[in-house]
């Protein structure tokens, strides 16, 4: 089980990372011996007399590591095992067995253990042991870094904002995203509706699947069955081969039906029977094919009036209208102006491989003071097009698009109330942040759009 050097020895692990241990046994001197030796290596150590109280301590606080006896009165250590991994996955766990047998270690190792010590054992094959589940479960946490960090890249547009709405907002998805339940987004055109789909699909534990998304409206009937369905070879002309729908490519993920209002009634029929049935028949099929994916649809259309007036079926309606989430348009954020516009200012340099230029309060009050009928796109649209206008080192009036010129005529040397700066716009938005997620800075990161260190510098800077 553990390597030993020719003289038998087992060798001391090199610095093992300082980690948070529970130890459980309920015999004390065997114990208080193991914590203490785990203890002077750096280890944080607590201790359990037995598996009840073990999974109290891991309720209260968070741990690493646990090392457990087999044989114990009440809950035994297997028990305990599968009650830590169900409950804290991410969590290491040694069994340790006075009767170690293969059947033992089968089935430690698939109740999720790293590995089991068998008694009589030496400390430093104890030592050597903890600091391998150690390792492998701090490579585990930065492969899920990494992970996380290129789901958050194939967000368009992080969802960015301070304003009271959409720090609620934020604070809805993560609390809804993990049920399986259908979403309904309702909002205008420009509102960041796919944001809102691919944040839900990144909270969820289907996460590590597939993001499909479809715009209905692109597509006219005959399509938009076989791009959800699939067809099968002959099916219409032109069909010279099987083909799967997105239905099928999502499994296991998420499949996101953006404009769903879009749809004409006898496609609604069609996608009513596969949100019923959980199954899908591919065009010019007859196999009725399983499926398990998540729907979140989204619509700019108010599908209750909708329904009123027979273009929208009820049934349908019901099926969709399971959670709704209601994207604000950006009129109703206008604080949250000068946090998009430089991340847009930023993101069109990066791309252009030129430095970002900074904005200036003229530009900010225009903005302030416009419209905004496309909302969150059309701003975006706007400042990209502005840092390709823009010769100096700031985007001024003169960058902006005829439209939003024609706003600076009308715009009062004196104006009403100054718009927040981009530091106290910022400083708000992470305060709001943290608030709403409990002072969790993990689930704030991601709120934010930001990795967790990113979020770190911030706090400090912002003094929160």
């Amino acid at each position: 089980m553990s390597a030993q050097d020719v003289h038998g020895r087992v060798p001391e692990p090199s610095t093992p990372p300082q980690a948070r241990i529970l130890v459980v046994d309920d015999e004390h001197i065997s114990r208080d011996n193991l914590a203490l030796a785990l203890a002077r290596q750096g280890h944080d150590t607590v201790t359990a007399s037995g598996g009840t109280e073990a999974l109290g301590l891991l309720r209260e606080s968070d741990f690493d590591m646990v090392l457990t006896d087999l044989m114990m009165e009440g809950m035994d250590g297997l028990a305990l095992l599968r009650e830590v991994k169900s409950r804290h996955p991410d969590v290491e766990v040694v069994v340790i067995t006075g009767y170690p047998t293969v059947d033992t270690a089968v089935e430690a190792m698939r109740a999720g253990a790293y590995d089991y010590l068998a008694k009589p054992y030496r400390i430093d094959e104890a030592r050597l042991l903890v600091h391998k589940a150690l390792e492998k479960r701090r490579l585990k946490l930065e492969v899920a870094r990494l992970r996380e960090q290129l789901r958050e890249r194939t967000l368009p547009v992080p969802m960015l904002g301070a304003a009271p709405c959409m720090v609620e907002l934020k604070r809805t998805i993560a609390q809804v995203a993990p049920s399986d339940v259908t979403v309904l987004i309702l909002g205008e055109t420009g509102t960041g509706k796919e944001v809102a789909a691919r944040m839900v699909h990144l909270f969820s534990r289907r996460s590590e699947a597939r993001f499909l998304a479809i715009n209905c409206g692109a597509f006219n009937e005959e399509l938009l069955e076989s791009e959800l369905f699939g067809h099968e070879q002959g099916a219409f002309s032109g069909a010279t081969r099987q083909k799967k729908g997105l239905f099928e490519a999502a499994e296991g993920g998420t499949l996101f039906l953006d404009e769903v209002g879009e749809m004409s009634l006898a496609m609604q029929v069609k996608l009513l029977r596969a949100v019923q049935e959980r199954c899908i028949r591919r065009v010019g099929g007859t196999a009725d094919i399983p499926v398990d994916v998540r729907l979140v649809a989204a619509t700019n259309k108010d599908l209750k009036t909708e329904v009123e007036t027979g273009r929208f079926r009820q049934d349908l309606y019901f099926r969709l209208n399971v959670l709704v989430l209601n994207m604000p348009p950006l009129v109703q954020r206008r604080e949250d102006l000068p946090l998009l516009a430089r991340y847009f200012a930023e993101k069109a340099s990066r791309e252009t491989e030129r430095p970002a230029p900074g904005i200036s309060d003229e530009v900010m009050e225009i903005l302030g003071r416009y419209a905004f009928p496309g909302n969150v796109r059309e701003l975006q649209n706007v400042i990209e097009r502005a840092v390709v206008f823009c010769n100096g080192d700031e985007i001024r009036p003169a960058h902006l698009s005829p439209e939003l010129r024609e706003v600076s005529m009308h715009v009062s040397r004196a104006g009403d109330r100054q718009p927040m700066t981009l530091e106290e716009c910022e400083r708000e938005q992470i305060r709001w942040t943290l608030e709403h997620a409990a002072d969790n800075r993990t689930l704030a990161a991601k709120l934010l759009g930001i990795d967790r260190a990113s979020l770190w510098r911030k706090i400090k800077r912002h003094g929160l």
